[in-house]
């Protein structure tokens, strides 16, 4: 799963986050001792964070891509949508974290269609569209959805492509850290 402290990001020209502080509930941030799936104890809700100026430098660092790409819609803003779109600075996956209390958002309209369109569009760079819900992830790819199950640190995703009497098919795998 992404750490958000690895993220360096900037905000594209006139976004911010405003009132939005979904980051502020889906991802771990052990520095304010927030768990994902509950809300960090310092978000204010309607106002951002109780502790802006002072906050972790994980925090800090982070932007959601709605933050940093000019090219998302309104729609795509995590408090409106429900999710949290990130890119995976190593595997450049897309990584969708979505608020617990929402789980299904992401198989609404109109996000499932561009979710399962990026997933398309990811193939050619051997990228993935992850959605999770807390720890639990599911694959997003162009013919259907693979429940992965809980994704713990060091867990990675294997993908293999394999011939059918149709063309293509893309299978992936959860393989577990080592112990």
């Amino acid at each position: 799963m992404i750490d958000p402290a690895q993220i360096a990001s900037h905000p594209a020209p006139g976004r911010s986050c405003g009132p939005c502080t979904l980051c502020c509930k889906v991802f771990d941030v052990p520095a304010v001792e927030s768990v994902a799936g509950t809300w960090c104890r310092h978000a204010v809700s309607g106002r951002g964070c109780g502790i802006h100026a002072e906050r972790p430098d994980h925090c800090r660092a982070f932007h959601c891509l709605w933050m940093t790409e000019h090219w998302l819609g309104p729609e795509w803003k995590p408090d409106r949508a429900k999710m949290v779109l990130t890119l995976d600075p190593v595997t450049r996956f897309l990584n969708v974290q979505v608020d617990p209390g929402q789980a299904g958002a992401w198989r609404r309209a109109p996000y499932y269609a561009q979710l399962k369109r990026w997933a398309v569009a990811s193939l050619a760079q051997k990228r993935h569209v992850i959605v999770f819900v807390n720890k639990n992830a599911t694959v997003v790819l162009p013919d259907r959805d693979v429940a992965l199950g809980v994704f713990e640190p060091g867990d990675r995703l294997v993908a293999r492509e394999r011939m059918t009497a149709a063309g293509p098919v893309i299978d992936v795998e959860k393989v577990r850290a080592a112990a």
